[in-house]
């Protein structure tokens, strides 16, 4: 199985750059950063739309943007995969996000990977004008107008949300048809479906969620459109380390993949905990 770490890239924390040297040299396979643009203070939505949920953490609100990070990280590396986990994909002008996509796949030498969600914060979608119950349907029609921007020579899309006239857009990305898509979150019908539909992975979060319910709703939604789920990379994204007993199960589910949590802490907390999950052999 594939180790990997994920971090809140803030502006207290171990910055980007040095962690992904880190990451690099300790022989990990991936990096990946979240986002949220901002976090409203009124705090209408609990953490993560859960009542009862603690507290949010102040990282969500002070993460550095994920883009700007990973072409950063990019530039001074050579091997590690990199990738967003999540990007809020609903919340975000789909043209210039297949710009930002097809760049940093293209400057990274092929090694972006674009982990995608439907976010839970209603007061932040409100804010960049998006409506908490269609950010699925929106999601949805963002990733099949930028896979248009991604694969075609001239690009067309014409749907309910994403208004496309036939346009030029380059670079492309260098992996082909485009960078791996990678859907995080539950999956229930809906999900499983878009998981089928447009995505070459699904991560959820380890811990969280039914995962064998999970992969048989994708394995039903992948036979109804005569897809073979055999197509699909599995990946786990782990809200607290877990140990590698759990992970050899997740192993035999058909999971390659396991993205480990760093706390958004300094270099001293952060560099011990790397040289610990290096040490991970599944």
């Amino acid at each position: 199985m594939d180790i990997g770490v994920m971090i809140f890239p803030t502006d207290k924390s171990i910055q980007p750059v040095e962690l992904a040297r880190e990451v690099e040299a300790r022989g990990l396979e991936s990096l990946w950063f979240p986002e949220h643009s901002h976090i409203p203070t009124s705090r209408e939505t609990p953490w993560g739309g859960r009542e009862g949920a603690p507290p949010l953490p102040e990282q969500y609100w002070r993460s550095h943007d994920q883009f700007v990070a990973l072409a950063a990280c990019a530039a001074v590396t050579s091997r590690i995969r990199l990738g967003t986990g999540i990007t809020l994909v609903a919340q975000r002008d789909p043209i210039w996000l297949a710009k930002e996509v097809a760049s940093l796949d293209f400057i990274s030498n092929g090694r972006f990977e674009l982990g995608i969600g439907y976010g839970w914060c209603v007061e932040e979608m409100r804010n960049h004008g998006l409506a908490y119950r269609e950010r699925r349907a929106v999601l949805r029609e963002h990733i099949l107008a930028m896979k248009e921007l991604w694969t075609k020579e001239e690009a067309s899309f014409e749907g309910k949300y994403v208004h496309l006239e036939k346009s030029w857009a380059w670079p492309k990305p260098v992996q082909m048809p485009h960078p791996p898509i990678v859907m995080g979150g539950a999956a229930g019908p809906q999900t499983a479906a878009h998981v089928a539909e447009f995505c070459t992975g699904w991560m959820p979060l380890g811990g969280a969620y039914d995962l064998q319910n999970g992969l048989k709703e994708i394995h039903a939604a992948f036979a109804k459109i005569g897809r073979d789920p055999a197509s699909l990379s599995l990946g786990m994204f782990y809200a607290r380390q877990v140990p590698e007993d759990a992970l050899k199960k997740h192993a035999a589910l058909g999971f390659t993949r396991a993205i480990l949590p760093l706390p958004s802490e300094g270099r001293d907390t952060v560099l011990p905990m790397l040289d610990e999950i290096a040490k991970i052999r599944v």
